[in-house]
């Protein structure tokens, strides 16, 4: 029963993380998202491939299939931002992100509760055992508060 309440809870908190950055990415503009969010610091080009690259390592972590978007971890992950890494245009990044959140969010929606309290696939056996607190569930708290840091971020792109 409470198993169920809080796969319940880390679900509706994805979700909405989910909706609020699908709305920032509306008001944010190309030519805005080619500025660093802070002089010095990370361009929003930079940080929508970042999260794209995040969202898509979800898929084997937590044993949904493997990565749609391999090409984007030396770029994304690896690398930081203006390193001179090639990297896709804005418009291919939002069109990606959609793609990418609707099949991931699906995906997430059909776990049963058991299968978020089971370990992820970075985890041994024989550790999972000692510390059985590192499963599905927390990958998915740790990646939605990951998201909602950056979407932070972006909105200080979006001009009032």
């Amino acid at each position: 029963m409470h198993e169920e309440i809080v796969v319940k809870l880390a679900l509706n908190n994805w979700d909405r993380e989910m909706t609020r950055f699908e709305k920032l990415l509306t008001e944010i503009s190309n030519e805005e998202m080619l500025n660093e969010v802070s002089p010095g610091k990370n361009r929003g080009v930079y940080l929508l491939g970042h999260l794209i690259a995040a969202a898509d390592s979800l898929r084997p972590l937590l044993g949904l299939g493997d990565k749609n978007y391999p090409d984007y971890e030396i770029p994304f992950i690896k690398t930081a931002d203006k390193s001179g890494q090639p990297m896709p245009q804005v418009e291919v990044l939002r069109e990606e992100w959609k793609k990418n959140s609707v099949v991931l969010s699906d995906q997430i929606s059909k776990l049963s509760v058991e299968d978020w309290f089971s370990k992820h696939s970075s985890i041994s056996e024989e550790d999972f055992v000692k510390e059985p607190h590192r499963n599905k569930l927390s990958v998915l708290f740790t990646r939605t508060i990951h998201q909602a840091y950056h979407a932070g971020q972006l909105a200080l792109l979006v001009k009032k």
